[in-house]
């Protein structure tokens, strides 16, 4: 690796001479700008207002702007005479908690490198001592014409360094959150944290660009003339109606996924809540049902309530038969026969 930088350590009396060297580096694909009627190249000239002709970098300097627009020239003599301690030191003022650090000041990564065989022993017993106490330093250094804030920690066997922002460079998040009060249930959370125990984790080396890899296949079917590749579908976006149901459904396909790429761990269970609404195409079978079984319900009683009605009119009609036939017996009257006479 190349170094940017040289200087020391510094923390109390001990002092260890150090080389700076980037520990991240960019690997998306960058574009030129160009003129599409003939592909010709557009390119950017440092042209000066006054002369109105291109100047070479080697005449290029640095200058302040004034709020009257007047311009104040800097040279580097005048920024190498700056009371600057951290000019060529990186000076640790703490240790901290590496909680303690808010991770949206974090910037460009460095590794520190000991700097010829005299800085090994304090190197090494400044990373020995990082790791036992599991804290991180907190630095002030220069770089590139500025004061940076850093933050020292141990990666592996070496020492590496964040750049941080200065805490009033972080803005705060002022009316970024929503502004209505939404209150979430119980049932809710948990689905969510059964979610979240489904997916799991994951190796951050398993993860890459898929950005940059269709780009780069692009590019290749452009420069061979293949076949471009086809663009991918559009996932729906649509408003969520039932967050339960998109719940359930979430955690039933990581299930699903994690099943079929034979990842290990816990898998979540779903469990059903009790008493909450089902979908709105739910309702709408269960209701058939319903309205089906009480219709027969319905049906049965009318057959039997009309059996029955049926049968107490067939036996009131028999009673009075019956009572008709024997008024009718009552009220006849006996035919007498004559006695023949004796004689006769």
């Amino acid at each position: 690796m190349r170094s940017i930088w040289n200087g020391a350590i510094s923390f109390g009396l001990v002092s260890i001479p150090v080389k700076l060297m980037n520990a991240t580096e960019n690997h998306s694909i960058s574009f030129r700008q160009i003129h599409t009627a003939d592909g010709g190249r557009i390119r950017y000239r440092k042209v000066c207002e006054l002369e109105e002709k291109e100047v070479p970098p080697s005449e290029i300097g640095k200058g302040y702007e004034d709020a009257d627009g007047s311009l104040i020239p800097i040279t580097d003599e005048d920024l190498a005479v700056l009371p600057l301690p951290t000019a060529k030191t990186i000076e640790i003022v703490a240790f901290v908690p590496a909680s303690a650090i808010d991770p949206l000041q974090m910037d460009a990564a460095y590794y520190l490198s000991a700097n010829g065989v005299p800085a090994t022993k304090p190197y090494t017993l400044l990373r020995e001592a990082l790791k036992r106490s599991q804290k991180v330093a907190l630095a002030k250094f220069a770089l590139r014409g500025r004061e940076r804030l850093g933050m020292l920690r141990v990666v592996d066997d070496v020492i590496a360094m964040h750049g941080l922002l200065w805490p009033d460079e972080i803005r705060t998040p002022e009316g970024v959150a929503p502004e209505t009060d939404v209150s979430v249930r119980e049932a809710e959370l948990d689905l969510a944290d059964a979610l979240m125990n489904t997916l799991g984790e994951v190796e951050l080396s398993s993860l890459h660009d898929d950005y940059r890899a269709a780009m780069e296949q692009l590019i290749t079917a452009k420069v061979e003339g293949g076949v471009l590749p086809e663009a991918a579908p559009a996932e729906g976006g649509g408003q969520v109606i039932d967050l339960m149901a998109a719940l359930e459904s979430s955690v039933r396909a990581a299930q699903e996924a994690r099943g079929a790429g034979g990842a290990g761990g816990e898998v979540a269970e779903v469990t059903p809540i009790k008493g909450r609404k089902r979908a709105a195409s739910a309702p709408k079978a269960a209701g058939a049902k319903k309205s089906t079984a009480a219709a027969a319900k319905k049906t049965a009683a009318k057959k039997t309530t009309s059996a029955k009605s049926t049968k107490s009119a067939a036996a009131t009609k028999k009673t009075a038969a019956a009572k008709s036939t024997a008024a009718a017996k009552k009220s006849t009257p006996k035919k007498t026969t004559p006695r023949k006479h004796a004689s006769a």
